[in-house]
Order: C-alpha cells, then structure tokens, then sequence
C-alpha cells in the first residue's frame, strides 16, 4: 500500500499507509490526521480538505479538474499547488507522496 506523509502547518510529519484507490483524504480521515475536516464527505462540496501538494510530487498528482479550482476558492490561502484531497485518488506510483495541510480549513 502506498505511504503518504501528512504535514501540518506547525512542520509535525505523519506518515501512514493509504489503500490504492482511495482518497488522499478518506486516509486522512482514517488515520485521523489533524487539519483536514473534510465537512462534505469527498463530494467537492466544501474546501475543507485543501492541502498543498509537495512540488516533486505535482507532476504525479495531477491538475486539478474545473470542479475542483472552483471549490479552491472557497479555500483559505490557495496556492500554484493547492488540491482538494478528496480529489486526490491515490495510485500505487503515489507512494511516498507528501502533502501539507494549511493553517486553518476554508
């Protein structure tokens, strides 16, 4: 299963396995990691599962879909490499994937 590295906003690093096929955020949720509240489920209702998506990884994951940027402007502090991890469907070549959550949710 793939590892992905959850980092908040004060630089504490959690790394947990993610199950291929799934969301970046339903592993969030799972593994209760802090700064991602994911108020609508995964529906792309909300912004409130944004993260920043580490550069060396960018490529990998992908742009986001118009559905997407338009809930990232609900968000707070969007940024080039801002995804909504609902959106993010993890893949075996994500291991290893590292995401930021902001400092506070939209």
């Amino acid at each position: 299963m793939p590892n992905i590295t959850f980092i908040d906003a004060h630089g504490e690093s959690r790394t947990v396995e993610g199950e291929t096929g799934s969301t970046v955020m339903e592993t969030a949720i799972r593994n209760a990691i802090p700064g991602i509240e994911a108020e609508c489920g995964g529906a792309c209702a909300c912004a409130t599962c944004h993260v920043y998506v580490d550069d060396a990884w960018m490529a990998s994951v992908g742009p986001a879909e118009p559905m997407e940027e338009d809930m990232l402007d609900f968000a707070f502090d969007v940024r080039p490499n801002s995804r909504l991890s609902c959106q993010i469907r993890i893949r075996d070549n994500l291991d290893g994937l590292i995401v930021r959550t902001p400092a506070r949710q939209g």
